[in-house]
């Protein structure tokens, strides 16, 4: 069996590159293979993740297999994969273009900036095979010079097998079932995700169509960040919107469960997704989709959800509206969505994914049957 090490530049926990990482070391780990994970930080304890430098010991020749999660700029990454002799896999889940944080947090507009250089660098350095998370992130990688017979797309693995058995938060059960209606969105307070465009539309529902509602706003509010989290703040306050607004902050498994449980529509304006798990997670928990049709977004979902070109507050909010007051056309997306998760993001379905295409390339076969 072969020795497979699974490199990032952070491991944690609740973070789609960190479940993705953790599933592909699951499903080698299955097939007798020696799985390690390493990374430059992490926050977890089980599985246990090694420091990024330990990987040079770990893969010591021709016959080893390194898979390489590549998300953000970091300065010495490059340097250390070119010391590694083994075989080499590029898993891209796509780089926020830097714009979104110039004026807010320079330092990471910065280390965006160089992940993608560092993306088109080793796109051009010809590795066995690159693993792009949606056709979106292929289309970059492929335009950055990656070789089109060693570039597939796998999704990623999620840990919605895991949230489906958690039991709900009852508190948070019992404060969001208090007949409002619960529109959800779940991301980082980060500025690609654009919660003020979410807030401009939850205004227009909230004052045209039903004042019984409200938004709730899942996610880590960074310290580094707090420029932009103050203005979405504010823009909240601007509206008169405090009491319909809230800001749960990093939820816990049971209390996402229950957010899933308690949400009418998710609604997302977010312009940057390589892939959008959550887009996934309300799929799978059926809760029916009405998101902005920017980058990766339209071809996570399908057609599970209501899509619109632009963040148009008024036609978001109309569409919410519709899925909330019809029920016929809620169901219809909700069976959609369920039919869209079985079909495609089923974690076996993404594990014979996964398995296939590495099988798919002989060299990385041969390593795997060694």
């Amino acid at each position: 069996m072969a020795k497979v090490a699974i490199l990032s530049q952070c491991i944690t926990h609740n973070d789609a590159v960190s479940n993705d990482a953790k599933g592909m070391q699951r499903a080698l780990t299955a097939l007798g293979h020696e799985v390690r994970l390493f990374a430059h930080h992490t926050t977890v304890c089980e599985p246990r993740v090694r420091h990024a430098l330990e990987i040079l010991t770990f893969l010591s020749d021709d016959s080893c297999l390194l898979i390489y999660h590549h998300t953000v700029g970091w300065e010495a990454i490059v340097p250390l994969l070119n010391q590694i002799p083994c075989r080499k896999v590029m898993r891209y889940h796509n780089v926020t273009p830097s714009h979104f944080y110039e004026g807010i947090h320079n330092a990471t507009a910065e280390a965006c900036a160089l992940g993608r250089r560092q993306m088109e660098e080793l796109a051009q350095a010809r590795w066995d095979l690159y693993f792009a998370d949606s056709e979106y992130n292929a289309r970059e990688l492929l335009a950055a010079g990656a070789p089109t017979a060693s570039t597939v797309v796998v999704p990623p693995f999620h840990q919605i097998d895991y949230l489906d058995t958690v039991l709900a938060d009852p508190e948070v059960l019992s404060r969001c079932s208090d007949g409002k209606a619960n529109l959800l969105f779940v991301g980082r307070l980060v500025p690609n995700k654009r919660h003020e465009a979410l807030i401009d539309a939850f205004a227009v529902y909230h004052g045209h169509y039903n004042p019984n509602s409200r938004l709730i706003l899942v996610g880590r509010a960074d310290p580094s960040f707090m420029t932009y989290t103050l203005r979405v703040q504010k823009k909240v306050q601007h509206l008169g919107l405090q009491e319909a607004v809230m800001f749960t902050g990093e939820a816990s498994d049971q209390a996402l469960k229950a957010y899933y449980l308690v949400a009418d529509a998710f609604l997302t304006a977010s312009e940057h997704e390589g892939f959008c798990v959550p887009l996934v997670e309300a799929m799978a928990l059926r809760v029916p989709v009405v998101a902005c049709g920017f980058s990766a977004v339209p071809e996570t979902l399908g057609d599970a959800g209501i899509v619109w070109e632009q963040p148009d507050s008024y036609l978001l909010a109309a569409s919410v509206a519709r899925l909330v007051c019809d029920e016929s056309v809620r169901e219809a997306l909700v069976e959609r969505g369920w039919r869209r998760y079985r079909e495609h993001f089923d974690i076996r379905q993404i594990e014979k994914a996964f398995l296939r295409a590495l099988t798919a390339s002989p060299v990385i076969s041969s390593r795997l049957a060694a």
